[in-house]
């Protein structure tokens, strides 16, 4: 039987929910509906404290395949608390995330430098979760 060609890796979603992120210290905002929202275009990981609770509601967009060969690093983004802002992240990763995609201007306004790490401008080799 052959094997079928290799699926390229696409990018992929850490999803903070953990202490603050995705609970009721961030009201007003339907967290299993934003979890289930990104699950449904891309591969997403639930993680533990990401450590940045005053960015909560966290998510980590991790590069594809492509996007690391083209040297990508994961683009963290806080403060991600309604759906417009899910929708635009989503957008940007259908359409090939960090390092194929330009990162949409009004994603700027949720990109931020976790302690510990430099990020030089979305989408080219910003820092990344371990893991």
């Amino acid at each position: 039987m052959p094997t079928p060609p290799e699926q390229p890796v696409p990018s992929r979603i850490v999803v903070c929910r953990d202490c603050c992120c995705g609970t009721p210290k961030v009201p007003g905002v339907d967290h299993a509906r934003q979890t289930a929202r990104l699950a449904e275009n891309a591969p997403v990981r639930i993680s533990d404290c990401l450590g940045v609770c005053e960015h909560a509601n966290v998510i980590v967009v991790q590069p594809s395949a492509a996007g690391r060969a083209a040297g990508a690093r994961p683009v963290w983004l806080g403060l991600v608390n309604d759906p417009d802002a899910t929708e635009d992240i989503l957008t940007w990763v259908r359409s090939g995330g960090p390092g194929v995609a330009p990162c949409p201007d009004i994603l700027d306004l949720y990109t931020f430098t976790p302690p510990g790490r430099t990020t030089p401008k979305p989408g080219t080799t910003a820092s990344r979760p371990e893991g």
